[in-house]
């Protein structure tokens, strides 16, 4: 492949959208798939600086947790000044774990500090084992204006496999509650799961579709390493050509119902798609807060990565003390961000304009021409010049396409 000279100093005429990520850490149990930073309630142990009246009934800091992530908020100021907030996501861990009065209070918080838009999309992500309807209900007072459920499976059995501590009995009462509160619902959906068969996973998919959520993730299991089922595998995983005939039946089916399949993983109903997933696909900027918390933000000359401290103890004592201890910072390497920039947009079904590379990396398009010509004559990217977008055997081999632009 010809080698590509990149500009010593990429310049960006404007800053794209900024969203705000919000990491909760903990969860009921750590499910055996999860390579999210999420620690189990039952052995946490709090700092030892916290009192037990600073603790919620489940055992959580929650107090001196909202006041290390507005601490951690206020610190990123300078850096984001006069910018306003398109979309606010609470992800985990188990952001439902949180009382709805803690969530009030973080968001008033939030409010104080940085411009959020009247039209902001304000996601949190629920467990159907941590669902109450008075919390649901505490959570849209609060501001939330989007709940994404995690159900994962509406089979017992697969559940139970799943290491999931919610049943699909308490997982339908969660979003019919959640669809009679919030105008958009998602619901995470998982296939290719142990002994599971296509009729199986169209149940499920069927069920979800009853529901009358507006948004769908349906995610292929994978064995993440440093997780349970990295280490040992759980038996009964279907062989890679029938997860394929699964993983073409549940997208049939939901394209079949209306959902539009514009993202690698997600499906929804037309004007439902998540604006804050859509920011990060299109490249655009995002402050991380929290343990473990991962954020990107473009200046006029660099973009950079940031990085939290992952335990929440070590989180929550650097952001008591010196904050910046608690948090990396990196510039993205000029020849890394046309491949960091594809690697997101290339995941969209309908691609991006590609004059956004050069509007949010400050990379020319003439600059990377041997890999898009290189993707194109492999047939997996479309010709047209005036958009990136993976075509149909592009979508199927992702992983193909990217190689092209590493």
């Amino acid at each position: 492949m010809t080698a590509i000279h990149f500009p010593q100093t990429p310049r960006l005429t404007a800053l794209p959208p900024l969203s705000l990520y919000i990491h909760i850490p903990w969860c009921i149990k750590k499910c055996p798939y999860c390579d999210f930073n999420s620690h189990n309630i039952s052995r946490y142990q709090p700092l030892a600086a916290i009192q037990p009246e600073q603790t919620a009934p489940n055992g959580l800091p929650e107090d001196a947790y909202v006041d290390a992530l507005l601490a951690d908020l206020q610190s990123e100021l300078p850096n984001i000044w006069g910018r306003p907030v398109e979309t606010v996501f609470f992800g985990g861990g188990t952001p439902s774990l949180f009382s709805a009065r803690a969530v009030d209070r973080l968001l008033s918080g939030v409010r104080s500090l940085v411009r959020l838009q009247p039209d902001t999309e304000i996601t949190l992500e629920a467990n159907p084992g941590t669902f109450e309807i008075e919390k649901f209900q505490g959570f849209k007072d609060a501001g939330i204006t989007r709940l994404s459920i995690g159900v994962q499976s509406f089979n017992d059995d697969m559940l139970v496999r799943l290491g999931r501590v919610h049943n699909s009995r308490e997982a339908l009462a969660a979003i019919d509650t959640a669809l009679n509160l919030f105008d958009k619902v998602n619901i995470d959906l998982m296939y290719a799961l142990p002994n599971q068969t296509v009729r199986t996973a169209l149940d499920d998919v069927k069920t979800a579709i009853a529901t009358g959520a507006s948004h769908i993730s349906a995610y292929h299991l994978t064995m993440e390493p440093n997780t349970a089922f990295g280490h040992t595998p759980p038996q009964g995983l279907p062989e890679d050509e029938a997860a394929l005939d699964i993983e073409d039946a549940v997208h049939t089916a939901l394209e079949q119902a209306g959902f539009i399949h514009y993202e690698t993983s997600a499906f929804a109903r037309a004007g439902q798609q998540c604006r804050h997933n859509l920011n990060y696909w299109q490249f655009g900027d995002y402050l991380g807060i929290g343990a473990g918390a991962h954020g990107k933000i473009s200046y006029p000359d660099r973009i950079e990565r940031t990085t939290r401290r992952r335990h929440p103890n070590d989180y929550l004592a650097a952001m008591q003390g010196n904050v910046s201890d608690g948090i990396e910072r990196k510039t993205v390497a000029r020849e890394d961000l046309a491949f960091e920039f594809m690697m997101n947009a290339l995941r969209l079904t309908d691609g991006v304009p590609a004059a956004m590379l050069q509007e949010r990396t400050g990379i020319p398009v003439a600059h990377i021409l041997p890999q898009i010509e290189t993707a194109r004559s492999k047939g997996l990217l479309e010709p047209d010049p005036t958009v990136f977008k993976p075509t149909a055997q592009g979508r199927l081999f992702l992983n193909d396409l990217l190689q092209c632009f590493l």
